[in-house]
């Protein structure tokens, strides 16, 4: 019974909704697993840590995005190709690309490491963290982020062994993985940071050794338990245009997702304009609603960013398999899948947003007050109610890099990071009538949280074009196979 759980799901085969239901489930756990990681931190460092150490750490998150969202990006565009030949029953073809994947993620780790390093003062800066309007913030976040990319391989090569094992179609085994690093993550961060006294230090470290945890259990598994997948002499032999292709398909989708971080530091920065002060001193009100608030929007945002990863899977298998038909169901059973999920998840968020109660979890009461509460509130009343644009933001944005198109993702992410930044430089001093600071309207912030809604819009476009133009081709494709049977 247990030993069936951790098989590969052959996801050509079965009932549509129930094969990216039962798919979805570990990823989702995962996923939730993964955001507890990041909650656990920020709930312990509300509760050791001062106010300013906590606005530092806060800042912080949207700036390591950039770096690891382009990892993430890599290692997921990259499974597709495994997860084709996992379709088309190749094994050995399967097995090139876990090498290559290896490869690839070694050298993109070291460059990323080296790059993010030397950028960490620069994003700083940009967002408005500046050692003049609050050295103790600042430093809290430079600490905290250089620690943070220091470990940037571990988070790679966790990302990869992942997105490998579910091109499979094993989507427990990572789960299992996470669980023992999310619990190591907590009692490392409690120990770290009460009695070892090590603050910002011991957060970021503890983060780091989990994942690294993480990385090397998920190896262990692959070259110990699937024997099938341990590397031969041939191996090495790659057919011609092999590692392009994995490049072809990982470099785009990992360029979305830092275009998408560029936006979300343009939209932080907007933000932390809130708490500048007559005398051009920095508070932390906003910075710490704020934070709070995108905290809580990535744990309800998780079910649509599992579902999508499973339709990364989903997709490429049938691809491998040339099912077209089931293809173009699984995308719009998906889409059903995931409205259920929207009246459950933004339910839940907008019943949090009652007294605050959401800021509980991540901050001490001291650090909690009306403007706390204010700027959280506003940022998620404004973008819950548009979680069904996300949900086929993720789908749409998953599933066309499955099918081998990821010009579309691309350029969704160039879409997403246009409005994201447009509607954050101009919209929000436009409505205030005027610069930003403690005393603009609630208008003004209402506007910059509404630039998450229409960078989402935007993204839909392209996305929504390439879905459009791939079911033309792909019932072309399906007519030209059956014309050449007959």
């Amino acid at each position: 019974m247990v030993s069936s759980m951790f098989k590969n799901i052959d996801l050509t085969k079965g009932k549509i909704w129930k094969v990216i239901v039962f798919f979805a489930i570990p990823i989702l756990l995962s996923y939730l697993l993964q955001q507890i990681y990041t909650i656990s931190d920020a709930a312990i460092c509300g509760q050791y840590l001062n106010a300013n150490q906590v606005a530092g750490v806060n800042n912080t998150s949207n700036i390591t995005f950039i770096v690891l969202q382009f990892a993430f990006g890599c290692t997921a565009g990259f499974s597709v190709v495994s997860a084709a030949k996992i379709g088309h029953n190749d094994i050995s073809g399967a097995r090139q690309s876990l090498l290559v994947q290896i490869i690839l993620s070694f050298i993109i780790s070291i460059v990323l490491t080296v790059a993010a390093i030397l950028s960490i003062d620069f994003l700083l800066n940009f967002i408005g963290v500046t050692k003049e309007a609050n050295l103790e913030i600042y430093n809290a976040a430079y600490t905290y982020t250089f620690i943070i990319f220091l470990g940037t391989i571990a988070q790679v090569f966790y990302n990869l062994g992942c997105s490998f094992l579910r091109s499979l179609g094993n989507s427990v085994t990572p789960l299992l993985f996470l669980l023992v690093s999310t619990i190591l993550n907590i009692v490392l961060d409690i120990v770290f940071i009460s009695p070892l006294k090590m603050g910002v230090e011991g957060a970021a470290i503890a983060t780091i050794l989990a994942q690294a945890i993480s990385a090397i259990g998920c190896f262990m598994y692959i070259f110990i338990k699937l024997k099938e997948y341990r590397f031969k002499k041939e191996d090495f032999k790659l057919p011609k245009g092999f590692i392009k292709r994995h490049l072809v398909l990982g470099l785009p989708l990992a360029f979305q997702f830092s275009i998408l971080a560029i936006g979300l530091i343009v939209m932080q920065g907007t933000t932390i304009k809130f708490d500048i002060l007559e005398d051009g001193t920095l508070a932390n009100e906003s910075q710490l609603g704020y934070g709070a608030a995108c905290k809580l929007n990535n744990f309800l945002m998780t079910p649509f960013n599992a579902l999508g990863t499973a339709m990364l899977s989903y997709c490429g298998q049938n691809l491998g398999a040339a099912n077209y038909e089931r293809l173009r169901k699984g995308i719009k059973q998906s889409y059903l899948i995931m409205l259920v999920l929207y009246v459950l998840f933004a339910g839940i968020g907008l019943l949090l947003t009652i007294n605050g109660a959401y800021l509980y979890i991540f901050l001490s009461s001291d650090k909690i007050n009306d403007l706390t509460i204010k700027y959280g509130n506003l940022y998620l009343r404004t973008c819950l109610p548009f979680y069904p644009v996300l949900g086929l933001l993720f789908i749409l944005r998953n599933s066309l890099q499955g099918v081998e198109k990821p010009l579309f993702p691309f350029l969704a992410g160039v879409g997403e990071l246009i409005a994201r930044c447009v509607v954050c430089l101009f919209i929000p001093t436009l409505v205030n009538g005027g610069p930003l600071n403690r005393n603009a309207s609630d208008l003004a912030y209402i506007m910059t949280s509404a630039a998450d809604v229409f960078s989402w819009t935007f993204a839909c476009i392209p996305l929504v074009t390439g879905y459009i133009l791939f079911l033309k081709k792909s019932r072309n494709d399906e007519n030209l196979n059956l014309l050449r049977q007959s």
